[in-house]
């Protein structure tokens, strides 16, 4: 793929007689949410570090613990934000060209907010800071073969 071919939407153009089901996007109050939990385990972290190497400005590990994150969530937000994946009749399709045809998927494993889609040859698909993780993977599930659309 080339370095101007990458979008944040699925462009893939649909097969004859596909339709879209569903269209996922990441949540804002999740988005938030998870970068907070991030900042928090990145402050004590920080503040860890520093204590085990004998410092006596242990706070400045907290500082920079926010920082980093702080800086991350915003700089990514935009992209993070802008992603959709669409479920199909057929197909999950994601970001730019990602495609994972339904029948070919092996087995969804939620992590955090985030649901991982790994199929049968092993690639994995992250759909993230999902606002009803469970929900996203049942509506997949039921649109499986075999599934109840």
């Amino acid at each position: 793929m080339a370095d101007g071919d990458y979008t944040l939407t699925p462009t893939v153009p649909l097969e004859d007689g596909e339709r879209v089901l569903h269209s996922f996007r990441p949540d804002r109050r999740t988005y938030v949410r998870d970068h907070a939990w991030m900042a928090a385990i990145a402050m004590a972290g920080g503040m860890a570090v520093l204590w085990m190497m004998g410092n006596a400005h242990v706070w400045t590990g907290a500082m920079g613990g926010l920082a980093a994150i702080a800086v991350r969530g915003w700089y990514v937000a935009s992209d993070e934000l802008g992603v959709r994946w669409d479920l199909t009749d057929r197909r999950l399709l994601g970001p730019a060209r990602r495609v994972v045809r339904l029948g070919e998927i092996k087995e969804m494993r939620a992590l955090g907010s985030a649901l991982q889609v790994v199929t049968l040859s092993g690639d994995k698909h992250l759909l993230k800071y999902l606002d009803d993780r469970d929900a996203v993977r049942a509506r997949i599930e039921a649109a499986r073969p075999g599934g109840d659309t």
